[in-house]
This record gives C-alpha cells, sequence and structure tokens, in this order.
C-alpha cells in the first residue's frame, strides 16, 4: 500500500496566524503524524494549535508555554489526527516572529 507523505513547515509565527495548508482547506482525508512547534526566540513564549471549520475552533492545544530555544511535539507514541475536507490547521503565538512549526502528514493512501 503507497503512502503520499507530505510536510508543511511555517517560519517566524507571531500574533498573526499561520495555517497548513497555506490560505486554504484540506482537499480531503488527510491525516496527521506530526506537529512540531519551536520557540525560536530567547524568552519563553505563548502558543496554541488548533482546527478550525465551519468558523468554530477546535483546540489541539491551547495557550502552552515553550520555553526559550525548546520545542513542544504535540503527536507521539503514534497518535494521529484526522482532518477532513473544510479544516485548516491553524497556529498563533503571543509573540511576533517566534513560532516555527514542522506539520507532516499522510496526504493519500492508496491500494496500489
Amino acid at each position: 500500500m503507497a503512502q503520499d507523505f507530505r510536510q508543511d513547515k511555517l517560519r517566524e509565527i507571531g500574533s498573526g496566524t499561520g495555517e497548513v495548508p497555506n490560505g486554504s482547506n484540506f482537499d480531503s482525508f488527510d491525516c496527521i503524524i506530526s506537529i512540531r512547534m519551536t520557540n525560536i526566540t530567547a524568552n519563553a513564549i505563548t502558543c496554541s494549535a488548533y482546527i478550525t471549520n465551519s468558523s468554530l475552533n477546535y483546540y489541539i492545544i491551547k495557550d502552552v508555554t515553550i520555553p526559550a530555544h525548546s520545542s513542544l511535539e504535540l503527536i507521539d507514541g503514534g497518535s494521529k489526527i484526522v482532518v477532513v475536507s473544510g479544516d485548516r490547521l491553524k497556529f498563533d503565538s503571543d509573540t511576533t516572529a517566534s513560532l516555527d512549526v514542522i506539520v507532516s502528514r499522510v496526504d493519500t493512501i492508496s491500494g496500489t
């Protein structure tokens, strides 16, 4: 069974919102297998990760503090998050240009 892996990278997220996919919705079923959020500043930051669909926010993690120059892995131990058409994965931080994010996902699973 072939799997189509994707990686999305977001740099220097601040008080604005970073999105995966960038500026659009997921097209179909995807499976998020990893989210790493990294504080790239010399001070602690507070940040959140959430899925938006139909103008509603569903938090994966809310207002978590990440120490200076540290990272947080949100999905581990084989856990996964399924996202569907219309979902947008979003991130924000309380500090300008402070958060880098890497998301790994399976875009398509086929039987060929």
